[in-house]
């Protein structure tokens, strides 16, 4: 391929990430199905790697592409006689409204968390009518901008389910007439926490991707810091909001350390904490405060204490081990997990050592998680117990897709052939 087409594709691919949740978004507000807008962008994309291989990328993209869905959107409804007359009418009167506009993003974006179409998009998919699975791959699909097998590889099962499992939760919002909206405040308690969930998946997928040759999808952090600040608008008085949010700015200050100038990953005990956001710690840390005053502590408020101690240490050997051990215990109490379980052991190696630690891992059923076996990896690796370290970060390098990450755990199987 030549150069100057794998840059334009590299263009189209970034600009796909960044702005497709959004133009999705904004076309389920316009049409209310959920499958005619994402086709509708998707058309646009394949018009877009056309026109703009000729005419380049123009100044704002993302208007263009919701701009040009929204028109094969209005064809489509005008060619299918199948289509209710009063949602082609609707969609008539929109074209008359709208036809002038260059931008229909910003045209159509009211000011206020409340008429957000991300934000009211997060809750029609995190519907209690549907179930948690489906909230979670529905919301990573709309508005992650993750495509079906990168979802399914997250999830670990295979394409097909998940496919099914997408298309069953878009038939039961269209079947069940879920509403399009953010609820009102009364309802607000019991629809937060998998909206909470999904926006830290969203995070976690841009500050560790899950395939692909880059570690960080800094358009998917930025999403879930956008939509956790509006969260917390929404609802300032709710703890484990303000817990979330302050997880993701104490994580995300943390996010250019994580990766060396030629693209490597790079290890906590690694990173130069110099370069660590201290603005964003700073916000993040005031945020944790406020948590602590609220004494109602719950999963996120205390991933986001334990993210507080790392901001607090200078470098890795003057990390308060003790304290992180302490609050993933807590932790274990209120929302115990496998992978909980997992994070307290690495802390538990720094107080008690690894032969502990090690005990804690294998007694995990963990298997098919790569970052099980990389950490059971170090832990062999500090035991002197070369070969079985060897096996274990090659079992966890077949297990990521992300490249950085691979490359990352080849390091350590390359060092461990020279001592």
């Amino acid at each position: 391929m030549p150069r100057e087409s794998s840059v334009q594709h590299a263009a189209l691919v970034d600009i796909f990430r960044r702005e497709s949740g959004r133009c999705v978004a904004t076309l389920i507000r316009l049409f209310g199905d959920i499958d005619l807008a994402e086709e509708s962008v998707q058309e646009a994309f394949v018009i877009a790697t056309q026109q703009w291989s000729e005419s380049g990328v123009p100044p704002n993209p993302g208007g263009w592409i919701t701009t040009t869905a929204r028109r094969r959107a209005i064809d489509r409804l005008r060619r299918e006689g199948t289509r209710h007359d009063r949602q082609v009418r609707a969609a008539l009167t929109l074209e008359q409204q709208t036809s002038g506009a260059d931008d229909l993003v910003d045209a159509t974006h009211s000011a206020g968390p409340m008429a957000d179409d991300r934000l009211r998009l997060i809750f029609t998919c995190c519907h209690p009518a549907l179930s948690r699975d489906a909230q979670m791959a529905l919301t990573l699909r709309l508005l992650g901008g993750m495509t079906t097998p990168e979802i399914a590889r997250a999830f670990v099962v295979p394409e097909s389910t998940m496919a099914q499992r997408i298309v069953r939760a878009k038939h039961k919002i269209r079947a069940n007439r879920i509403p399009y909206r953010v609820p009102a405040a009364h309802e607000l308690p019991d629809r937060l926490p998998p909206v909470l969930l999904v926006v830290y998946l969203i995070f976690n997928e841009g500050y560790s991707a899950t395939g692909g040759a880059a570690l960080i999808r800094p358009e998917l952090c930025e999403e879930a810091l956008r939509l956790g600040r509006m969260l917390a608008e929404l609802m300032p008085d709710d703890p484990e909001v303000l817990g979330l949010l302050a997880l993701m700015l104490l994580t995300d200050s943390r996010r250019d350390a994580r990766v060396a100038a030629d693209g490597a990953m790079v290890r906590l005990a690694d990173q130069d904490r110099s370069t660590w956001d201290r603005a964003a710690i700073e916000a993040g840390q005031a945020l944790v405060r406020i948590c602590l005053r609220r004494g109602a502590p719950g999963p996120f408020q205390i991933q986001a204490a334990i993210a507080a101690v790392h901001s607090d240490a200078p470098s890795i050997g003057d990390t308060d081990w003790g304290q992180i051990v302490t609050l993933y215990g807590q932790l274990m109490t209120v929302s115990p997990s496998p992978i909980v379980a997992l994070n307290r052991a690495i802390a538990v190696a720094e107080v008690d050592g690894p032969v502990v630690a090690l005990a804690i891992l294998d007694g995990l059923d963990l298997d098919t998680y790569y970052l099980w076996h990389a950490s059971r990896a170090e832990m062999l690796e500090r035991l002197g117990r070369a070969s079985d370290a060897a096996d274990a970060y090659a079992r966890a390098a077949a297990l990521t897709d992300n490249v950085a990450e691979r490359d990352l755990l080849s390091r350590r199987i390359a060092a461990l052939a020279t001592t």
